[in-house]
């Protein structure tokens, strides 16, 4: 998959992309992500991006000339591939929305700044809107962080264990249940006797009841909409004979 970012501060991105599980799936060719300069694409001499809104009110709203102008010279005109606009007026991002986006070859995404952009980037050159949230960021630089990096993982050959995507939380439509690992003993604190039994029914049993446990006390909202089947109501009402 290849995914461009167009952004007004670029250097922002490197750390993170460079580290990790994102940093090899970029060595190994399963990830490429072009961050481009949207500044770079202004024609006047100070290379403005931005300007006050018609109307008045405060803040400043970047302008459409650049933002088009850089979309269009790496992608084409109009872009054949979706273009997404970080924006806290988009759909919630979701697990679900990683998982569909991860079906594409390629995808754009634009960072806006300041008191956002220009309608008409919005109207004629975004095809999508995504919110990380409902809370406002200074930028969409973290909001397109975090999107890479939910995609990525869910791209074939990009995390170590091959369904490891499928079992995070939220891709079952619950919550994970706890971990452990070596020592089997800490502080006095012990594993549970299930995860130390060898019996892997047993094991798959367990989690999944606990995920289902888990997902009860802290996000019965997901638990309401979960297709449950009658076992995981017997291993949710602490019956798993």
């Amino acid at each position: 998959m290849q995914i461009d970012v167009f952004t007004l501060f670029p250097e922002l991105f490197p750390a993170y992309l460079e580290a990790s599980i994102l940093g090899r799936a970029q060595q190994a060719g399963l990830l490429g992500v072009g961050v481009h300069n949207i500044r770079s694409y202004a024609t006047d001499k100070h290379q403005v991006t931005d300007d006050t809104p018609f109307g008045g009110g405060g803040g400043m709203v970047m302008k459409p000339e650049p933002i088009f102008a850089a979309v269009e010279s790496v992608l084409g005109a109009p872009p054949a591939v979706p273009v997404i606009l970080l924006s806290p007026q988009g759909r919630v991002f979701t697990q679900a929305v990683a998982q569909e986006l991860a079906q594409h070859s390629r995808l754009a995404l634009i960072c806006g700044r300041y008191e956002g952009v220009d309608e008409r980037v919005r109207q004629h050159l975004a095809t999508d809107e995504i919110s990380i949230g409902d809370f406002v960021l200074t930028g969409g630089e973290l909001p397109a962080l975090l999107l890479i990096d939910a995609v990525a993982r869910n791209l074939a050959g990009v995390l170590g264990q091959a369904d490891g995507a499928l079992t995070d939380s939220h891709a079952t439509g619950l919550l994970e249940g706890p971990h452990y690992t070596r020592p089997a003993e800490f502080r006095g604190w012990g594993v549970p006797p299930e995860l130390l039994s060898g019996d892997h029914a047993r094991i798959a049993r367990w989690r999944r009841q606990q995920a289902l446990r888990r997902t009860a006390q802290r996000r019965p909202d997901l638990l309401e909409r979960a297709d449950l089947s009658a076992e995981d109501r017997k291993l949710l009402e602490g019956n798993d004979e």
